[in-house]
C-alpha cells in the first residue's frame, strides 16, 4: 500500500499544545510574591502613607528636587561638551593629544564618584587661594578657595569631570560605528575635518550615542544623591533634614524614592521618542551615500575642488 494513502487527513489529527510547566510555576511564585509584597505594603504601618502624602509636596523636599534637577542638568551639559572634546582628542592621530584623553579616561573613570567628591570639597587642603599675577603689573587679584570651591560647585565640578570620561567613550564609539569610507568620500570631495564631523559623522553616530547618553543621564540623576555627604541641599539631602528632626525615616524615603522614579519615568520617555527620532533613518531602511552627501553640501558651505 501506498505510504500517502495510509496517511491520517489533517483534519483527523488531534493537535496537543506544547505545555510550558516552567512557566506556570515561575509565574504562581511571581503572583504569590508580589501579593506578599503588596499586602506588606498596605498593612505596615511603619510605611505610615499618611505621612508620605504629608511630606510628598513638602516645600522642603520640592527645593531639594529641583537642586537634584539642577545639577543632573549642569552637569551632563558639562560632561558631554567635555566628553566630546576629549572623544576627539582620543581619536587624533597626534600621540600626545591621544596620551592625554587615554590618561583622563583612565583616571576619572577609574576613581569613584564619592571620592571625586570629596577630594573637590577639601581642595583648599591643597590650594590655598586663587590669584592671576602679570609681569611687570602685579597680583590683579586673589580669591581664597573655599570662597570659590562652594559644596554645589564641588559637585558640580566633581561629577562633570567623572561623567565626561564616560561620555568621551561613548562619543568614540558611536563616531567609530560610521564607515571610514563616508569620511573618505566626504574628504574627496573637499570637505574639510570640521565639516566632515559636523555634517557626515557626528549625525550618522547620533543614533548609537543617545541610547547610552539617555542611560548615563539617567543614571548620573540617582548619583546625584552622593551630594549629600558634601551638605547638597539636594532631594536626599532635604529628606534627611526632616528626618532627623521627625525620627519618620521610612515615610520620607519613600517620598524620595517616588520623586527620583517619576523623574526617571520622565527621562525614559524622553529618551524613548529622542531614539526614534534619530533611528528614522533605519525605519526608511537607510539614506545612500549619495543622499548623505547631498544633504551636506545642501546645508554646509563646501569648497568646491577644482
Amino acid at each position: 500500500m501506498d505510504r500517502a494513502e495510509t496517511q491520517a487527513p489533517p483534519e483527523a489529527l488531534t493537535v496537543v499544545p506544547l505545555r510550558h510547566y516552567g512557566l506556570w510555576v515561575g509565574t504562581a511564585i511571581t503572583l504569590v510574591i508580589l501579593g506578599l509584597i503588596l499586602k506588606a505594603l498596605a498593612t505596615n504601618p511603619a510605611f505610615d502613607w499618611p505621612t508620605v502624602g504629608k511630606y510628598l509636596f513638602h516645600p522642603s523636599i520640592i527645593r531639594g528636587l529641583g537642586q537634584t534637577l539642577l545639577l543632573t542638568i549642569t552637569i551632563m551639559v558639562l560632561a558631554i561638551i567635555i566628553g566630546t572634546i576629549v572623544a576627539i582628542m582620543r581619536l587624533s592621530p597626534s600621540r600626545v593629544l591621544n596620551a592625554f584623553a587615554s590618561a583622563y579616561i583612565w583616571f576619572f573613570r577609574g576613581a569613584p564618584a564619592l571620592i571625586q567628591l570629596i577630594f573637590w570639597f577639601n581642595l583648599s587642603l591643597i590650594v590655598r587661594e586663587f590669584s592671576l599675577t602679570l609681569p611687570f603689573v602685579g597680583t590683579l587679584f586673589t580669591i581664597k578657595t573655599n570662597d570659590v570651591m562652594t559644596p554645589f560647585v564641588a559637585a558640580v565640578i566633581a561629577l562633570s569631570l567623572h561623567e565626561a570620561g564616560y561620555m568621551a567613550e561613548i562619543v568614540r564609539a558611536g563616531i567609530n560605528s560610521v564607515a571610514s569610507g563616508q569620511t573618505e568620500a566626504a574628504g574627496s570631495l573637499g570637505m574639510n575635518h570640521r565639516l566632515i564631523l559636523r555634517r557626515i559623522t557626528l549625525p550618522q553616530a547620533m543614533r548609537f550615542i543617545v541610547p547610552p547618553t539617555g542611560n548615563e543621564t539617567i543614571n548620573l540623576l540617582k548619583t546625584t544623591s552622593l551630594v549629600t555627604i558634601i551638605a547638597v541641599n539636594d532631594l536626599l539631602y532635604a529628606a534627611q533634614s526632616i528626618y532627623a528632626r521627625t525620627f519618620e525615616t521610612i515615610p520620607l524615603l519613600i517620598v524620595v524614592a517616588f520623586w527620583y522614579l517619576f523623574v526617571v519615568t520622565i527621562l525614559s520617555i524622553g529618551q524613548h521618542y529622542i531614539e526614534q527620532y534619530y533611528g528614522r533613518s533605519d525605519q526608511q531602511q537607510g539614506a545612500s551615500l549619495g543622499e548623505t552627501l547631498r544633504r551636506a553640501f545642501r546645508f554646509g558651505r563646501v569648497a568646491q575642488p577644482a
